[in-house]
């Protein structure tokens, strides 16, 4: 059985106002594969995606070398929220 839809389509799970929403820049990448696997590999191990490790990993660099913006946000959390224990 499917849900209904709402406001963001079937491709999303829950609406986010656009005004909330900050873009993200898109940009291609050309990397040599073995440095892709070493990546790929090194994500999955911290249980991220190459995306999310290459973004973790250019943010760290930012930051050691001081030119970190300041106005820059956490990274976004992915996937299940952690499990909250029983109240009472």
């Amino acid at each position: 059985m499917r849900r209904p839809l709402g406001a963001a389509g079937g491709e999303h799970g829950h609406a986010v106002p656009v005004s909330e929403r900050k873009e993200r820049k898109q940009v291609l990448l050309r990397l040599d594969p073995a440095v892709y696997e070493a990546l790929a590999r090194w994500a999955g191990d911290e249980l991220r995606s190459a995306n999310a490790q290459i973004e973790f990993l250019l943010r760290k660099a930012l930051a050691d070398a001081g030119r970190l913006p300041p106005a820059t946000g956490p990274l976004p959390r992915r996937g299940r929220p952690p499990k909250q224990p029983p109240q009472g």
